[in-house]
C-alpha cells in the first residue's frame, strides 16, 4: 500500500532480520513495503541428510513401531520423509507412518501428510499445539508410544505432558537449529541496533531470539541491547513461543493474530507507522520515520546523528532543548560542537533551515507555535 504522496509504508525504516530458513521471504516482503533490510542470521539449520539425531530417531521408530505420530509443520514432515528416502529408509518410514494414528497441527502439516499418500485422523481448527495436546490427553495416552515431529525448537511442555500422562515419547528433531557458522553479520546487526540505525527486529523462531541475546551477553552488550529493544526498537515475533526468550528479559513484543510470515511483515509495517511522530513546524507537516523524515509529502533521508537530534526535539515539540540534552541523545555521545554539526546536517537534510530554531545561550527548538 502506497499513501497519497506515493511513499511506501516502510520507506525510511531499517529492519534487521535474524532468521535462517525464511530470511529471504521475510526480507522480500519488507523491501516490497519500502524498508531497508539488514541481515544477521542468528542461527543455522543442520542439513537433514547430515543430522545424526534425526537419523537415530527415525531408526528407533522403525525398530519399535509407534501408535501415534504428531506432525507439527508441513515443511518439517516433508523434510523428514525426504531425508529418510536419502538414507534408503523412505519406504519403511511411510509404511510405519501408515500404521500409526497421524495428527496434524495445521493445514500445512495436513497437506504434507496427504502428499505422502497418508491421512490424518485429527487436526485442530485452531492450529494450536495446545488444542492438539488436549485432544491427545482426552483420548488417553497411557502406555502408548507417540512420535512428535519437532519444528526446529523443543516442545518441552507438550512432550512432558504426554510423558506425565503415561506415554512413551520419541522426539523427532526435524530442522535442528544451532548457532551461525559466521557470527560476524549478527555481531554487526547488534551494533546497528545499538547505534540507532535499525528500527525494527522481527523474529520467526525462539532459537533465533535466544541466540541474539546470547551473542550480546558474550560480548558484553546484553544490557544495552535489552534497553534498545525495550524502549526504542520495535520487536515483533511470529507467535508467543518465539517471543518467550525476549519476554524472559522484559522485552515487549508485537505479534500478528496468525503465525504467518506475511502477517508478521504486515504487523511490523503497521506498528512502525503507528508509532511514527507527526507534527507541524514552520508551517510544514513532518512525519518522523526511523532513518528519514517526511516533510510535506517529501521523503528526506537523515543520518543517525541528525535523526537522533530531531527525535529529541520532537519529544516535546516547541520546547527548548539544551545542547547538553542533545549531546546525550547522540548515538555516540560527543562534545557540544557535535550537536552543532548535527543541527547543521539536519537542516540540510530537511531542506528547510527554519524548521529548527536556535535559541541563543539556551539550545534549540522546533519552530512550533506554542
Amino acid at each position: 500500500m502506497i499513501d497519497s504522496s506515493g511513499i511506501l509504508p516502510l520507506a525510511g525504516f531499517a529492519v534487521g532480520i535474524t532468521a535462517a530458513r525464511r530470511a529471504d521471504e521475510l526480507g522480500a516482503l519488507l523491501v516490497r513495503k519500502g524498508a531497508t533490510v539488514r541481515y544477521g542470521p542468528a542461527i543455522r539449520i543442520v542439513p537433514l541428510a547430515d543430522d545424526t539425531e534425526l537419523h537415530a530417531a527415525t531408526v528407533r521408530m522403525l525398530e519399535e513401531p509407534v501408535d501415534v505420530v504428531v506432525a507439527t509443520t508441513g515443511i518439517g514432515f516433508r523434510g523428514w520423509v525426504e531425508a529418510a528416502e536419502g538414507w534408503g529408509l523412505g519406504e519403511a518410514l511411510v509404511g510405519q507412518l501408515g500404521k500409526a494414528s497421524l495428527l496434524a497441527r495445521g493445514p500445512k502439516a495436513r497437506g504434507a501428510i496427504r502428499a505422502a499418500g497418508l491421512s490424518e485422523i485429527y487436526s485442530p481448527a485452531s492450529e494450536s499445539s495446545a488444542e492438539l495436546l488436549q485432544h491427545l490427553l482426552e483420548s488417553g495416552v497411557e502406555g502408548r508410544r507417540i512420535a512428535v515431529q519437532l519444528h526446529g525448537e523443543p516442545l518441552p511442555y507438550f512432550v512432558e505432558s504426554l510423558r506425565e500422562a503415561g506415554a512413551e515419547v520419541i522426539e523427532v528433531p526435524v530442522y535442528r537449529w544451532v548457532g551461525p557458522s559466521d557470527p560476524g553479520p549478527l555481531d554487526r546487526l547488534i551494533d546497528a541496533v545499538l547505534d540507532g540505525s535499525v528500527d525494527a527486529l522481527p523474529f520467526t523462531s525462539a532459537p533465533a531470539a535466544a541466540s541474539a541475546l546470547a551473542m550480546a551477553k558474550r560480548t558484553g552488550r546484553l544490557a544495552a541491547l535489552v534497553e534498545a529493544l525495550t524502549h526504542r526498537v520495535l520487536v515483533a515475533c511470529v507467535g508467543p513461543i518465539t517471543a518467550a526468550p525476549l519476554a524472559a528479559v522484559g522485552i515487549p513484543t508485537v505479534q500478528p493474530e496468525r503465525a504467518r510470515i506475511g502477517a508478521l511483515a504486515r504487523t511490523v509495517a503497521q506498528a512502525l507507522v503507528e508509532r511514527s511522530p507527526k507534527l507541524c513546524a514552520a508551517g510544514r507537516l513532518i512525519e518522523l520515520r526511523g532513518q528519514a523524515a517526511i516533510v510535506d509529502g517529501q521523503l528526506c533521508e537523515v543520518a543517525p546523528a541528525p535523526m537522533a537530534v530531531l527525535r529529541a526535539l520532537a519529544r516535546e515539540p516547541g520546547r527548548v532543548v539544551s545542547r547538553r540534552e542533545l549531546t546525550s541523545a547522540l548515538p555516540s555521545g560527543g562534545e557540544e560542537h557535535a550537536v552543532e554539526t548535527a543541527i547543521g546536517r539536519l537542516r540540510t537534510s530537511l531542506g528547510e533551515g527554519k524548521l529548527v530554531q536556535t535559541v541563543v545561550k539556551r539550545g534549540y527548538r522546533l519552530a512550533v507555535e506554542r
